[in-house]
């Protein structure tokens, strides 16, 4: 492949040629200058001209292998200034926005470095170790966050990298904030360009005596810029001028005007190139605000169902996705041996036929897209382009002279402290890109990037393929680590985690629990079923006697996950797919303790496999009869936007749940809760026919519906009485941590997870043949369950339980009267026949259930009883 500097503009034209011949603007200096930048303008109350590198990566997309290619080559050089004893003691510190990428290629180059770039992003829990000003940039304030303070300590040089060295301004705040905090003896400052007038040279040297250390500039190339007399009025006053007339045409498409040449000057200037038509109006792509049903229409037209596509990276756990909190050789070298398979991930996603292919990056997040983009260089037939969307507001014309041709505007879709705004994508528009890969971070994946007049709906405006990767959002404390909270409602703990509370890993789920391990809460299994139909107690004021599986009934469990691991894995990628693309593209996953538990971890998992998504899972109590857990509520709403809050449950038996989570939210609201969360549960299998969110409507064995704590982390049952459970309380539960010698929770994971890559093809076409078709519930369990109550004399709906999920854990838990079997049933129904046994329960086989098995609970139920009058049996 050519890896020549192609900036995509006419070769025989310099790309600043326009503003050059408009406002008398021209570069000065090395031969080279003219092919690394071009010019632009602006609005800025600053600095009305903009240098535009043709090989930054940020407003030109460039060969990632040049991008990459200009930074280690300059971190070479600083290299071979340093020496290899001061260069392995050395630290890049690298600019946000623009040079944010840069700086890890010089790191790169450096060899052993650790690399730190500044932000303008805060981060909760946080701690900044210093900032500085930008003088001329339309955002200015930097903040260092490394996750390592000592990062910044030591006497080893500090090199610092930015995109151009114009006044010197922002160097010498930088050295000069960290000076105060960190002396040290040697500073070094690399960029693209040096600039700087003569006089500013000066200024350096004489700073560099006043603090008493040495610094030395390292640049690719150098030179001046010359500018008139009123450059800077002159300039706002031509940007005022096309961006009125490009408002007047009413121009919101990629093609841009033609008109007449209006300008005296217009083939005066520098290299002499000829002149553009003032109204040659920039090529813009902004969302109409004027005309909602015409933004209605054109996204319809624009974005055809299908043309965006997710693609998980697998993103290695815990690795930083930059530089914002500090990146390490280590962590460069973990990144060097995940790149080859990320690299393959999105290369799948990308038509073979492509010729033209766009990666990108996003704002402050320039090097993982560039690395991405680099590996992808290696393995694809098409060409392939770099940059990166923008903050910075620049004027688009489309002429060959001019730098920034085209531009795309969006609103700003990662919640950015400063309040929400325009973006910008340049030169994205009109270049003939088959395919963009836009690679965001997962705080970035936000509604608003998926929104009608977002991001991903402007580019399917332009390319017919848009891939949208996410790399995780690195914050240096676990996600799971409470930060600042002054929303948290004061009587509300932290949530129950693992080893101390179950048996998952702490990241796996939160608890919104109390522990009521020492707590004496287990009565027989007859009696509790006495007292709950006597009326005496509620099924959550006790906990039956946790069942120890006889070793036949283990063999049995294991045997079943072997058969069953890739068909629930595949239900795992449905549901959760199918949540991510209706619901949320950044889910809170809500599970309800305990039987949804164990799925809502491989919900997390599959998406942490497929998406490179860390999601936050909770488990909340949820109690027929007494509804959801309100403190649990409370909790989720101080900590996150309910909106993307999603409960999930395992399976759906007849839809109770289901109900009592919608009337239990509406009841939470009514009594001034908060607003926002979504009562329809995702659940793995859902043979009632209940919800529109599931992963099968199967009605198959689930091998965690086989055990108890033993499979659900070691954890009971939730408790909810009186005596244990304040109004500021969350429920109850107990953790088994005797049991921990038979506890299979884990291996029923990692059984599952494992079996994620085989199924990861048939989960897409299976997730697109769901969102494209009736997923309305038809409620055929409830309609079955009413018959059944009836048929058999229960007359109560709560006494049938229906599925091989509820069959199962009636037999477990509660006293059934019998077990309705439907015929033909195979090996999904063998541990049902093995319980059924040793429990002296009949099994009847039924010709028209409509699932694969039902319990029955008699209603006049007394200890012992399972004959049809409710008298004693023997057994």
């Amino acid at each position: 492949m050519n890896n020549a500097v192609n900036h995509g503009h006419d070769d025989a034209i310099w790309s600043g040629t326009w503003v050059a011949q408009r406002l008398g603007v021209e570069l000065v200096g090395d031969d080279t200058l003219t092919d690394l930048l071009g010019l632009a303008l602006r609005r800025n109350p600053k600095r009305a001209h903009l240098l535009v590198s043709h090989v930054l990566g940020k407003h030109i997309p460039q060969f990632p292998s040049v991008v990459h290619g200009h930074g280690f080559a300059l971190g070479r050089r600083v290299r071979e200034l340093l020496g290899a004893e001061e260069a392995a003691r050395a630290v890049v510190l690298g600019y946000a926005e623009t040079a944010t990428g840069l700086g890890h290629c010089v790191a790169d180059g450096l060899g052993a470095a650790p690399y730190l770039h500044s932000t303008r992003r805060p981060v909760a829990g946080v701690v900044s170790a210093g900032g500085f000003e930008e003088s001329h940039s339309h955002a200015t304030s930097h903040l260092l966050l490394p996750e390592d303070p000592s990062l910044l300590v030591g006497d080893g040089p500090l090199v610092l990298v930015d995109d151009e060295f114009s006044t010197g301004n922002t160097v010498l705040n930088t050295i000069r904030a960290l000076h105060e905090r960190y002396p040290r003896r040697r500073y070094v400052v690399v960029a693209l360009v040096d600039m700087r007038s003569a006089a500013d040279a000066g200024r350096l040297a004489e700073f560099a005596r006043e603090i008493g250390a040495r610094v030395d500039l390292i640049a690719t190339a150098s030179g001046t810029v010359r500018l008139p007399d009123g450059v800077l009025e002159k300039g706002q006053e031509l940007v005022a001028r096309y961006e009125a007339e490009g408002a007047a045409s009413g121009d919101r498409s990629s093609a841009g005007g033609q008109g007449d040449d209006r300008d005296a000057d217009a083939n005066s200037g520098p290299r002499g190139a000829r002149g553009s038509d003032d109204a040659r109006l920039r090529r813009e792509v902004r969302p109409a605000t004027a005309d909602p049903q015409r933004e209605a229409d054109r996204t319809r037209r624009t974005r055809p169902p299908g043309h965006i596509t997710r693609v998980g990276l697998s993103w290695p756990r815990g690795l930083p996705d930059g530089g914002r909190h500090g990146f390490t050789p280590r962590h460069r070298a973990r990144l060097e041996a995940a790149l080859p398979a990320m690299a393959a991930r999105l290369a799948e996603a990308i038509p073979e036929d492509a010729r033209r292919v766009l990666v990108l990056g996003f704002e402050e997040l320039m090097y993982a897209p560039l690395r991405l983009a680099r590996e992808l260089e290696q393995v694809v037939a098409a060409e392939v382009r770099y940059s990166t969307t923008t903050r910075s507001p620049v004027l688009a014309v489309d002429d060959p002279g001019y730098a920034i041709r085209s531009r795309i505007v969006f609103p700003a879709h990662d919640d950015p402290d400063d309040g929400p705004g325009e973006r910008y994508a340049y030169n994205v528009a009109g270049g003939g890109f088959d395919a963009v890969v836009a690679v965001v971070d997962s705080v970035a994946d936000t509604r608003e990037l998926h929104a009608p007049d977002g991001l991903l709906s402007q580019l399917a405006a332009h390319t017919p393929h848009v891939v949208l990767a996410v790399v995780p959002s690195y914050v240096p404390e676990p996600l799971y680590v409470a930060a600042l909270s002054e929303e948290r409602p004061a009587m509300l703990p932290d949530p129950l985690r693992g080893p101390a509370f179950s048996s998952y890993a702490p990241e796996e789920v939160g608890w919104l629990l109390q522990d009521l391990s020492d707590v004496t809460l287990e009565a027989p299994t007859e009696e509790r079923e006495e007292a709950i139909q006597s009326g005496g107690a509620h099924y959550a004021e006790s906990l039956p006697v946790e069942y120890q599986p006889s070793e036949q009934y283990q063999e049995l469990f294991h045997a079943a996950l072997e058969t069953s691991a890739a068909r629930i894995a595949q239900a795992v990628g449905v549901v959760t797919d199918t949540v991510i693309a209706e619901r949320s593209p950044r889910p809170v996953l809500v599970s309800l303790a305990r039987a949804g538990t164990p799925v809502g971890v491989l919900m997390r998992r599959w998406a942490q496999f497929r998406h490179g998504l860390d999601l936050p899972h909770y488990a909340v109590s949820i109690v027929r009869g007494r509804g959801i857990d309100a403190n649990a509520l409370r909790w989720l709403a101080a900590h996150h936007d309910p909106r993307d809050v999603v409960f999930v449950d395992g399976w759906t038996g007849k839809g109770a749940i289901t109900r009592e989570l919608a009337a239990a939210i509406g009841e939470f609201e009514a009594r001034g809760g908060a607003a926002g969360f979504d009562p329809e549960i995702a659940v793995l299998a859902d043979p009632g026919s209940c919800v529109r969110t599931y992963g099968t409507r199967d009605d198959f064995l689930i091998p965690s519906a086989c055990l108890n704590s033993t499979v659900s982390g070691l954890v009971s049952r939730t408790v909810l009485r009186a005596d244990l459970v304040g109004p500021d309380d969350f429920h109850g539960a107990k953790f088994y941590r005797e049991l921990a010698g038979t506890d299979v929770s884990v291996a029923f994971l990692d059984a599952v997870a494992a079996r994620f890559p085989e199924v990861a093809d048939a989960v897409d076409g299976a997730v697109k043949e769901l969102l494209a078709g009736d997923r309305t519930p038809s409620w055929e369990g409830w309609a079955a369950v009413e018959r059944i109550s009836e048929e058999y004399g229960i007359h109560d709906v709560n006494l049938v339980k229906p599925g091989v999920g509820e069959t199962t854990r009636v037999l477990l838990r509660r006293v059934p009267w019998k077990i309705l079997a439907r015929a033909g049933a195979g090996a999904d129904l063998d541990h049902v026949r093995l319980l059924a046994e040793q429990r002296g329960v009949p099994v009847e086989e039924v010709g028209d259930l409509p699932y694969t098995c039902v319990g029955l609970i008699h209603p006049q139920y007394t200890r012992g009883a399972t004959g049809a009058d409710g008298t004693a049996v023997t057994v």
